[in-house]
């Protein structure tokens, strides 16, 4: 999709980090831009430093009802949607025999329901509307390769791009003129190792020492690094080439060779260094 300019751009998670950036790049480029987050007051102050045509719309992605919302409102301003990004998401760690159901059940609501219900809300009214479109998933390294203290985040992930993949190979299947990428970063600096802000009530339950201490690590090397708006440069570029899978770092490569090497070797796959 090369030209973005006078398109519209729908958004999760926009309130902070890549979601923040991705709506940025989208509205820079041109295009009208619908911000959805459960946090009221950053998608409010995402909305007002966009310039050009842009709507706020609260959404917990958990919810399908709040996403067809969104569709309905995305759809009622603009009348089209060419390039929705599933972007929302948290992170929740811990030892896996350690953590909660309400530790899996709250990950998997945002990172893989918010997904599919971006998916299943989305993708039957572009593919009514007959347009070139794009949908971006926003998994993360963790959806490629696994680490220790962080079942449930990877848990997510990996079902996310499964769910990611299973959208480009049916797309392609019919003809549709829809793509699909899988972004995956590393480390990145934002918010998400402060997730449990956005925690629900009904989802709470008391942390325990190996999540304080992975959310504590994931805190301290994420600061720093990578930067949100380097990550939505390379969104923007893999939408206008059509790339499925977006790694921000080149030594990706190797760790997904080195992954498939152990498992060819029936060896518990090595970690990622997120280097």
């Amino acid at each position: 999709m090369q030209n973005l300019a006078g398109k519209t751009a729908v958004v999760t998670g926009a309130g902070s980090g890549i979601g923040r950036s991705l709506a940025r790049r989208w509205a820079a480029a041109g295009m009208r831009v619908i911000v959805a987050d459960v946090e009221r007051d950053a998608l409010a102050r995402t909305s007002a430093e966009l310039d050009g045509a842009v709507v706020a719309v609260p959404t917990d992605v958990t919810l399908r009802t709040d996403v067809e919302r969104l569709a309905d409102r995305a759809y009622e301003e603009f009348g089209a949607v060419h390039v929705l990004c599933n972007n929302a998401g948290v992170f929740q760690g811990g030892l896996v025999w350690e953590c909660t159901d309400a530790d899996f059940e709250w990950t998997l609501g945002v990172n893989l329901w918010g997904i599919l219900h971006g998916i299943r809300v989305f993708v039957p009214r572009m593919l009514a509307g007959g347009i070139e479109a794009h949908v971006v998933n926003t998994i993360s390294m963790a959806g490629l390769a696994t680490t220790p203290f962080s079942a449930p985040y990877d848990v997510s992930k990996f079902a996310a791009m499964a769910a990611t993949e299973c959208l480009a190979h049916d797309l392609a299947t019919v003809g549709a003129p829809i793509k699909v990428s899988a972004v995956c970063p590393g480390l990145v600096d934002t918010a998400i190792s402060r997730s449990r802000r956005n925690r629900p009530v009904s989802f709470r339950t008391e942390q325990s020492r190996g999540a304080a201490f992975v959310e504590q690590a994931l805190a301290d090397s994420a600061a720093g690094s990578m930067s949100p708006d380097e990550v939505a440069d390379l969104v923007v570029d893999a939408v206008r080439e059509e790339r499925f899978l977006v790694p921000t770092r080149p030594s990706y490569a190797q760790q997904l060779n080195d992954r498939c090497e152990d498992l060819v070797a029936r060896r518990v796959p090595r970690s990622p260094t997120f280097d």
